[in-house]
Order: structure tokens, then C-alpha cells, then sequence
């Protein structure tokens, strides 16, 4: 199964501070050594090597030259650079909104070929209606006391979940069985979200499997994740958005779908487990 996601963007942290503190030990300096090399205090340097402060592309390139190690900075900038990016708090996403959020991601769903979504908390993204986004995106919005741009930024999601009708895009769907029932939008707004997942259902280019309550599972309830063809997984937490992109985690989530795959239904059980979610709604 997956590590948690935090501890693998932490665990990207720690191996910057690792290769940093190598090239001090290979030097054959000491953390005060350094320091004085690079004008800065021996806390700094400290803090630095033991992953506790995350340095700058100006406190990586200083560290190098100090060890007399200046080619390899820019490897190390952009392996920081990725391991910062990992793991973005939504606050900081959205501290403009959401619209401009859903736009810098269209590109990344315009050229993803293979979408494998699982979700144990919503209807995935693509599949949402104006009315259930709108329902989503509000409490968001609220929650997070972020500008409140939620009639754009519906639009720009409904803009982006045009790959599902258009190019040639294939999705691979596991939700959870209680999504069905989580009322998040005006009980109307659910039975027509709930219709459209059962029209959808129907469309060549999409595979939707429900994983039952009351059924026995190989797999215990994830955190929802994207998985975008064999490149990236987007993972969704409370508070954050973290971006796998090392190729073992990507496998480990790569299994992780294919094992909950194997305790999901599909075609007519599926439909009857919506059917009766939209029959509890009256």
C-alpha cells in the first residue's frame, strides 16, 4: 500500500538536507566551517543539514560553492524544487480563488491519455455537475475562509471535465458506495448528479466501479487520488494537495487501484446501488 503521503514529501525534504550534509562531510568540513564560508550562522547551517529549515535556490548554490562542489547546485535546486512542490497547502492554492487553480490544470487533463480516480469522499471531479461542484466548491471556500470565487471556478471545472466527451481520454472510476449518499449539494441538485452518473456509466471511454459497504474488501478505505497515465498522482487531504511523481510511489498507487478494482462492482450492480441512493432521496 502507499506511504502516507505527507511522510513521502517529507522523506523528499530529508534527502536535500541528506545530499547537502554529504557534500559538507565530503569537504571535510564542519557545520561552523560552513557558516563562515557562507556568511551566515552556525544555526543556519544546522537547521539546514538536518532537513529542519527548507534552503533557497541562493542558500543551495552557497552550500555548494562552500564545499567546492558548484556543479552540482543545479541539480539539487530542482530536485528542492520538486520535493517544495510535492506538498502545497489548499490555502496557498487558493489564496486567489479557485478558478485559476482548475485553468493550470487543464492542460495536465488535455494530455493525460489514462485517468485512474479513486475517491471515498466525493463524486471525482469530472463527473461533477454545475449544481453538486457548486454545493463542493462553496463548502471549500467556507471552510478555508479563501476569496470567494465559486461561480468562476465551477465554470473553469466544468471547462476542464470536458476531456471526459472530448479526445481520446479513457477514465477508470472506483468510488466508495457511501459518496452516493453524501449529501453535499440540495437534494434535487444529488438526484441529477447521481443521474448523470449513471448516463455516464454507459459511455465507451469510461470504466466505473462502486465499492460496496457491505462487502467484503481487499483494501481499507485511501485518501482520495488521481492518477494521471504513469506520470503523476495527485492525493487529496484536508488540508493539502500532495504531487507524487517518484516512480515506486507511483507503482504503489498503481497497485493500490488495482487492488481495490478487484472489490468494486460494475454495470447493473453498480446502476442498482445508485438507483436505490436516488431512490432514498424521495
Amino acid at each position: 500500500m502507499p506511504s502516507s503521503p505527507l511522510s513521502t514529501a517529507q522523506a523528499a525534504r530529508a534527502e536535500i538536507a541528506r545530499r547537502l550534509d554529504q557534500l559538507r562531510q565530503d569537504a571535510g568540513l564542519t557545520g561552523l566551517d560552513l557558516a563562515v564560508r557562507c556568511g551566515w550562522s552556525k544555526s543556519k547551517s544546522s537547521r539546514i543539514g538536518r532537513g529542519i529549515t527548507t534552503p533557497s535556490d541562493d542558500d543551495i548554490r552557497a552550500w555548494c560553492v562552500a564545499c567546492d562542489s558548484a556543479d552540482q547546485a543545479d541539480d539539487i535546486i530542482v530536485a528542492a524544487r520538486s520535493a517544495e512542490s510535492m506538498y502545497t497547502h489548499w490555502r496557498q492554492l487558493h489564496r486567489r480563488g479557485m478558478r485559476h487553480v482548475h485553468r493550470k490544470t487543464t492542460p495536465l487533463y488535455q494530455d493525460t491519455r489514462l485517468f485512474r480516480v479513486y475517491t471515498s469522499n466525493l463524486i471525482p471531479g469530472m463527473l461533477q455537475t454545475r449544481g453538486y461542484a457548486t454545493g463542493v466548491l462553496r463548502a471549500i471556500t467556507d471552510f478555508q475562509q479563501t476569496p470567494d470565487d465559486v461561480d468562476q471556478a465551477v465554470e473553469a471545472r466544468l471547462t476542464r471535465s470536458r476531456v471526459l466527451y472530448e479526445g481520446d481520454h479513457r477514465f477508470a472510476l472506483l468510488i466508495e458506495e457511501s459518496v452516493l449518499h453524501h449529501l453535499v449539494c440540495e437534494e434535487s441538485e444529488m438526484v441529477e448528479q447521481l443521474t448523470t452518473l449513471m448516463s455516464v456509466m454507459r459511455r465507451p471511454n469510461v470504466s466505473l466501479g462502486i465499492m460496496p459497504m457491505r462487502k467484503r474488501r481487499p483494501v481499507w478505505p485511501l485518501e482520495a487520488f488521481y492518477i494521471f497515465d504513469d506520470s503523476l498522482v495527485a492525493v487529496e487531504t484536508l488540508t493539502a494537495e500532495i504531487n507524487v511523481k517518484a516512480p515506486g510511489e507511483i507503482r504503489a498507487y498503481q497497485r493500490a487501484f488495482a487492488q481495490l478494482s478487484e472489490g468494486a462492482v460494475r454495470g447493473a450492480q453498480a446502476r442498482a446501488l445508485i438507483s436505490e441512493a436516488i431512490r432514498l432521496l424521495g
